[in-house]
């Protein structure tokens, strides 16, 4: 649970910071959730063929993370994974996914996977998940071990929260962390598809970009199509609906029919969720509406499935780069939290039998937690056919899809 910054930072310092806010999700400004500070981790806006992740990190009032160095009887800020197995499973310690394989997409290198992930999982009684066991492995685009791409501290920080929510929702999955050349829809297709041939059950990609240049890059995120190089073809995909509102249009991948899109919460220490005021979600312009999915204001695909926490306010401790030297305690939220966070889920009770996921998730959203409150941007007045694009409603809406996890049968 994170309860904000120090107070020691003055309600005069958080009206000066907050007018000098800048575009919510653009990398150099300072952000403010309640009274906690955060800034993107990736540049933004991202350009045409171009993604950006979409985690963001809890700082001070002058945007410097807030670390806290690894130190015996250290007590993490952020929610641990106890308390998102309260909020998601009932909970109930997560016991599926003996020999399921998560997949993480993220662009450029993180030198300090293996140790920081061992760190996570040590903290919270996490069995290990060791490179020399074979439970973690890091490879390049292409599959190598070898010839891995630079670190990139933000991209970096994207990896650690990502690894490490999968490992929480998902203790017994293998995990392999796939790092594209950049953050180029190319590169990272390249490694979507690398993930797919490696043996992955399910992808998790916490990143997106505008829509326009993405449809020659769809393919390696659509199991619908032949998809011959991939060794569990039915597999999931999930990717985050972004960390820059309604305003910001859809995101590609979020934005194809034929990937779980999930977009954010603000989680209340009592589980009280309400929509994410940064979550993304809207309309494509692109891509058609799956066949499972509902809503009649949007006649094409519409972003968000389903959700899980994001706010940084309610942010998740991640052990990672606290810049390009040090690894720390940091706090995080984003829709980035969210997209792995489900990845975890599924890594429990992926499934052929329930192919096409989608179609499973929309059949069975009775018995997730319905978000009826909150909203990401104006879209309409109340009453109007697209009031739910941005506002979270009874029943399905943008910002939260069809709700959040309440136990893992929806999945």
């Amino acid at each position: 649970m994170l309860r904000g910054l120090s107070a020691a930072i003055g309600s005069v310092l958080v009206a000066v910071m907050a007018s000098l806010a800048g575009p919510a999700g653009a990398q150099g400004w300072l952000e403010r959730s309640g009274n906690t500070f955060h800034m993107a981790t990736c540049p933004g806006p991202a350009a045409r063929g171009m993604a950006r992740c979409h985690a963001h990190v809890v700082t001070d009032g002058r945007g410097a993370p807030i670390a806290r160095m690894l130190a015996r009887n250290i007590t993490p800020a952020g929610y641990g994974p106890s308390a998102l197995w309260a909020a998601y499973n009932k909970g109930a310690v997560p016991t599926g996914g003996v020999g399921i394989t998560v997949a993480i997409v993220d662009a450029y290198g993180y030198t300090n996977a293996a140790s920081d992930l061992a760190t996570y999982r040590s903290q919270y009684g996490l069995p290990a998940c060791l490179a020399s066991t074979g439970c973690f492995r890091k490879v390049n685009q292409n599959g190598g071990t070898s010839g891995l791409p630079r670190q990139n501290t933000g991209w970096a920080q994207e990896s650690a929260l990502d690894i490490e929510m999968v490992s929480a929702m998902c203790p017994n999955c293998k995990i392999i962390l796939v790092e594209a050349n950049s953050a180029s829809f190319a590169d990272l297709a390249t490694a979507e598809q690398t993930a797919a041939r490696m043996g992955a059950a399910v992808i998790s990609n916490s990143y997106g970009g505008g829509e326009s240049g993405s449809a020659a890059y769809a393919g390696a995120y659509n199991y619908q199509s032949a998809y011959p190089f991939a060794v569990n073809p039915n597999l999931v995909i999930t990717a985050s609906s972004g960390d820059s509102a309604y305003a910001a249009g859809p995101q590609f991948p979020a934005s194809l029919p034929s990937v779980i899109a999930v977009g954010g919460t603000s989680l209340a220490s009592n589980g009280t969720q309400t929509a994410w005021s940064g979550a993304g979600s809207g309309c494509s312009t692109t891509y058609p509406k799956p066949t499972w999915q509902f809503d009649s204001g949007c006649a094409m695909r519409t972003i968000a499935d389903v959700s899980a926490v994001a706010d940084p306010n309610t942010g998740v401790a991640v052990f990672g780069p606290a810049n390009s030297r040090t690894s720390a305690w940091l706090v995080f939220g984003g829709t980035s939290v969210a997209a792995p966070l489900i990845a975890g889920v599924y890594g429990n009770v992926v499934n052929s039998s329930q192919f096409p996921y989608g179609r499973f998730l929309y059949g069975n959203s009775s018995a997730l937690t319905d978000v009826t409150s909150g909203s990401n941007g104006s879209c309409g007045a109340v009453g109007s056919s697209t009031y739910y694009l941005c506002n979270a409603v009874g029943g399905y809406d943008g910002p939260t899809g069809l709700g959040a996890p309440n136990g893992f049968a929806p999945f």
